[in-house]
C-alpha cells in the first residue's frame, strides 16, 4: 500500500495511475470524496482529511510501504510563506510518528537555493524541513510543468504564444506531469535507499520549442512571444492573481530566466523527461474531442 497526496491533482493523479498500472494498492487523503470518486472506483482507498491535519496524515500513513507527499501551489503566498510552513510542519509531525520505509517528496528545480525563488521558496522550505526525518527521502526536483502551456490551445489561434520565458530561445528545464508520476512510482516501488536522494527531473526545452510543438498540434505557425517584463504584473493579474500579490510569481519567472532552474546542481541525480510538449497538447486536444 502506498499513500499518494494530492491525488485529485495532475501529479498526484499521474502517480496513482502509474502505481495502479503496476498492480499496487493505493491510499489517498482527500477532502472531497465526490471529487475523488473515480479513484475509489479504481480501487483506491480514500481517507478523509487534508494537509492541514497532521493527525489525519498520520492515520493515512499507517501500514504503508511508502508515501508521496507534496505542498499545494499557492500563487499569492503570504510574505513569510506561512501556508507552506504550516503544511510542512504537519507533514514532519506525521512522518516523524509514522516513519514509513520511504518518502518521495515533490520539489522543484532551484530548491537548492534559499532566496530569490518566489513561489519555489515553499519547496526550498520543504527540503529543509524534511532534512532530519528518519525515513529515507527522495526529493524529485521537477522542471517547469509542460502543462502550464496548455493555455496556448486557446490563446494561440492568432499564431502567438505569450510566455514569461526571455529570451524565448533560451532552454530551461521542463517536464510533463506524467513523467513525474512515472518517476515517483518508480522510486516508491524500486530498490530501497539510505538517507536522502535528490533527482532532477526533466529536459532542457525552450519556449520556442514549445510553440513549435503547439503549432504542429494546432496546424498553425505558432511563435513564442516574451511578455515584456514591465507588463508582467498586469498579465499575471489577468490570470487571476490578486492585485498587489504578483511578487512571488514574478520572482519565480525571474529565477527561471536567470538560469537558476537549469540542470546540474551539485550532488543530484538526473532523469530525463520522455513526454514531449506535443504529446501533452495532443492528449488534451484528443480528450476534448471525446
Amino acid at each position: 500500500m502506498f499513500l499518494v497526496m494530492g491525488i485529485t491533482g495532475k501529479v498526484g493523479g499521474a502517480t496513482a495511475q502509474h502505481l495502479l498500472a503496476q498492480g499496487k494498492k493505493v491510499r489517498a487523503l482527500v477532502r472531497n470524496r465526490e471529487k475523488a470518486a473515480h479513484w475509489a472506483n479504481q480501487g483506491v482507498e480514500l481517507v478523509d482529511g487534508d494537509w492541514d491535519d497532521s493527525a489525519a496524515i498520520e492515520q493515512a500513513l499507517k501500514g504503508v510501504a511508502g508515501a508521496f507527499v507534496m505542498v499545494p501551489s499557492v500563487w499569492a503566498p503570504s510574505p513569510n510563506y506561512k501556508e507552506a510552513k504550516g503544511v510542512i510542519a504537519n507533514y514532519v509531525a506525521a512522518l516523524t510518528k509514522a516513519a514509513p520505509a520511504r518518502v518521495v517528496a515533490l520539489s522543484s528545480m532551484g530548491a537548492n537555493r534559499t532566496s530569490g525563488l518566489g513561489m519555489i521558496t515553499a519547496l526550498s522550505l520543504l527540503e529543509k524541513g524534511f532534512r532530519d526525518l528518519k525515513s529515507p527521502v527522495a526529493f524529485v526536483r521537477a522542471g517547469g510543468f509542460l502543462e502550464n502551456f496548455l493555455y496556448g490551445l486557446h490563446v494561440a489561434q492568432g499564431g502567438m504564444l505569450p510566455v514569461y520565458n526571455s529570451p524565448t530561445s533560451r532552454k530551461t528545464t521542463m517536464v510533463a506531469t506524467n513523467d513525474i508520476g512515472a518517476e515517483v512510482a518508480t522510486l516508491l516501488t524500486g530498490p530501497a535507499w539510505p538517507g536522502h536522494r535528490v533527482i532532477e527531473l526533466g529536459s532542457m526545452v525552450s519556449a520556442d520549442d514549445v510553440a513549435e510543438h503547439l503549432g504542429k498540434v494546432m496546424k498553425l505557425d505558432v511563435k513564442a512571444f516574451a511578455v515584456p517584463r514591465a507588463g508582467w504584473v498586469e498579465a499575471l493579474e489577468q490570470l487571476g492573481i490578486p492585485k498587489g500579490h504578483t511578487g512571488a510569481a514574478e520572482e519565480m519567472y525571474d529565477a527561471v530566466n536567470a538560469g537558476w532552474m537549469d540542470l546540474g546542481a551539485e550532488g543530484t541525480e538526473h532523469v530525463a523527461g520522455t513526454t514531449s510538449a506535443r504529446a501533452v497538447f495532443e492528449a488534451v486536444q484528443n480528450a476534448a474531442k471525446v
